[in-house]
């Protein structure tokens, strides 16, 4: 990396001790200076009274206490920090799991700090990452290429970004806001699916009545709805019937247990192509035959169509290659 004046080196020196420990030739290397000129610097910490403590030869770390958290508390933050590892696309998310790992107990800190250095061999696209969130921090209106699921035409879009969200299946990030060059509506935007990305010197205020919570209620994924959705009812299986009453689906009702033991359930979601819950057909198609779609019809009949597909799929003889 580029030599770093001596301030600056020292102001990331006491960073990257508090984090772990490190060795002289380690630093050396890092900032592009001699062993003695870290050797300087670590007893310049030392006199303006900095925590220094030699866990071995040649090598040194900052005794830090972190913040004192409950249990649960230190286990949240690890689990978003695993998350956040999962979720990453890009080697330049380190420096965000290093700064929660400085929050962490041990042995937690250094699990997440083990657990995450697959992270710095990832090349995705940073700029895009970088636009959206300058986008959003800096209230500037986001113009991009997109693609859509599918598609191969790119098109052109400019967002008023009000929120990011991550997916809960694939842990994509998504870009939610104002799209006002076609479509003029509250949308969710795929930031893998952008390309070009810049920011436009126009600005926007978030609008008051916009609240994620609110937004997300009805969303079985990233799509959400301000206003409306789609009323879904579906007659469970007995033997699918534990996985529901365990109650883990949000804005699942059930509605009755019929005798054998099956269930009937709604819920409400965000409707989207063709006015079809695509998000909601996902996740019932996960249960198999141990679901039946009772309404609306569109999607009934979406259902039972793939189901059709699969079983003329399955029937047909199986053609190998040569």
């Amino acid at each position: 990396m580029a030599e770093k004046s001596k301030a600056e080196r020292l102001l990331d020196l006491v960073e990257e001790l508090k984090l772990r420990p490190h060795s002289v030739g380690e630093l050396a290397r890092r900032y592009g200076v001699s062993p003695r000129t870290v050797e300087r610097d670590l007893e310049a910490l030392a006199l303006q009274g900095y925590p220094l403590e030699r866990v071995a030869r040649g090598v040194y770390r900052l005794r830090e206490a972190p913040p004192a958290l409950h249990p649960v508390e230190a286990l949240a933050l690890f689990a978003a920090g695993r998350l956040l590892y999962h979720q990453a696309p890009t080697r330049q998310y380190g420096s965000a799991l290093e700064k929660l790992a400085r929050m962490l107990p041990e042995p937690l800190r250094g699990l997440l700090l083990r657990s995450t250095e697959g992270l710095k061999e990832r090349q995705g696209d940073s700029r895009t990452l970088e636009m959206v969130a300058r986008a959003l921090l800096e209230r500037r209106v986001l113009a991009f290429e997109y693609r859509s699921g599918g598609s191969k035409n790119w098109r052109p879009k400019e967002l008023l970004v009000y929120f990011l969200e991550a997916g809960r299946t694939n842990l994509g990030l998504y870009a939610v806001g104002f799209e006002r060059t076609f479509h003029r509506a509250v949308l969710t935007f795929k930031l893998s699916r952008m390309r070009h990305a810049r920011l436009l010197e126009e600005t926007y205020e978030l609008p008051q009545d916009f609240d994620p919570s609110a937004y997300f209620r009805q969303a079985w994924g990233v799509v959400g709805v301000r206003e409306g959705g789609v009323e879904v009812r579906l007659r469970f299986a007995p033997e699918a019937a534990w996985r529901v009453l365990e109650g883990d689906y949000p804005g699942l009702e059930v509605e009755r247990e019929l005798p054998d033991g099956s269930l009937l359930a709604r819920l409400w979601a965000a409707p989207f192509k063709g006015g079809v819950p695509w998000e909601v057909l996902a996740w019932v198609q996960s249960f198999g035959p141990r679901v039946e779609v009772l309404s609306p019809p569109e999607l009934r009949e979406l259902w039972l169509a793939e189901a059709r597909q699969v079983l003329e799929k399955a029937t047909a003889p199986v053609a190998l290659g040569g």
